[in-house]
């Protein structure tokens, strides 16, 4: 497993990163999390990514019992705050009232003293900029967070925050955590380019689309038993990608993989990878099988002629995704 500075920091992050969303606590049980974790820690894979709304606050507690025992100096942990975490008004978004409750709550179902990347999970219009990052930087002054980061934020919300933190010494954004994937390149228009202006990475989630890019779901035939798209919650995040013009661009893929000696899974991991200002990519698995096979995109160049070959074969669907914006 090859490893990447987080944007300009010093603080290096696996090519990968293991994510819990929609998995520990909801797709699979605290045993089968186990087993995940203990692949992802076996082919190198030291970033670890969750949030307390993950399995309402039980992806946190999961992955902090898994990772117990492994010495804490060789772990980057990341998690996130903003979405509800209970029904009061102070107890969402990104006020310094709940920065600070919710990053302790988190600390504590972790079972750890800090965390190395704490990120705001989205923007909050509702709250002062400055204070939502003077709180954050508390936080890092304090010890119990050592990097910042953002996801889902735009362009100039990044540029308004970043020069807040300039202007008045707070600890810089290093990370943010966007949608990115071959399928969706909406962050490479403007996102892309103010994040390496201020030296953020970007540590991406979705680079196999939802699982689709793994080939896993064929045009005009059923979604696999077990997959994301058969299951009522999953298929509500798949459905966009599940049209027969998607699948069929995306089945164009598998002669392009073959040719580099890589499964569709580790072309997809290898795009992103490939790609300006990224540092990790987020990968969710339910099994070790699924965390020791995408480990293989991990230090993959791809050569000139593999990237025009697929953007060839998905040109369709990227000019269409271009309009999301």
């Amino acid at each position: 497993m090859e490893h990447r500075r987080l944007g300009a920091s010093g603080l290096k992050v696996s090519e990968l990163s293991l994510g819990n969303w929609a998995t520990h606590g909801a797709q699979i049980d605290e045993n089968a999390s186990r087993k995940v974790v203990a692949a992802a820690l076996d082919c190198g894979i030291t970033s670890f990514d969750t949030s307390d709304s993950y399995a309402d606050k039980t992806g946190e507690e999961i992955l902090g019992r898994a990772l117990k025992g492994h010495p804490r100096h060789g772990l980057v942990i990341s998690t996130k705050c903003f979405w509800p975490t209970g029904s009061g008004p102070n107890e969402r978004g990104l006020s310094r009232k709940h920065i600070l409750e919710a990053c302790h709550a988190s600390l504590a179902r972790l079972d750890v003293e800090y965390v190395d990347v704490y990120y705001a999970h989205r923007f909050d219009a509702e709250v002062p900029l400055e204070e939502t990052m003077r709180a954050f930087n508390d936080l890092v002054v304090q010890g119990k967070v050592l990097y910042i980061g953002v996801s889902e934020w735009t362009a100039g919300q990044i540029d308004e925050a970043s020069r807040i933190c300039e202007q008045n010494g707070y600890s810089p954004i290093v990370a943010n955590q966007p949608q990115y994937s071959m399928l969706w390149r909406i962050i490479e228009q403007d996102v892309t380019p103010t994040c390496l202006t201020w030296g953020i990475g970007q540590v991406v989630w979705s680079p196999l689309a939802q699982g689709v890019l793994s080939g896993k779901y064929r045009p005009g035939s059923d979604a696999p038993r077990g997959s994301r798209a058969s299951d009522s919650v999953g298929a509500e995040y798949i459905s966009r990608w599940m049209g027969h013009d998607v699948l069929a661009a995306v089945a164009g893929l598998e002669p392009i993989a073959q040719s580099c000696g890589l499964t569709m899974a580790q072309l997809a991991l290898a795009w992103v990878l490939s790609r300006p200002g990224v540092s990790s990519a987020i990968i969710g698995a339910s099994s070790p099988e699924q965390v020791r096979a995408n480990s293989g995109a991990s230090g993959r160049a791809l050569t000139p002629d593999v990237l025009d070959a697929v953007d060839e074969a998905l040109d369709s669907v990227i000019r269409r995704t271009k309009q999301y914006e």
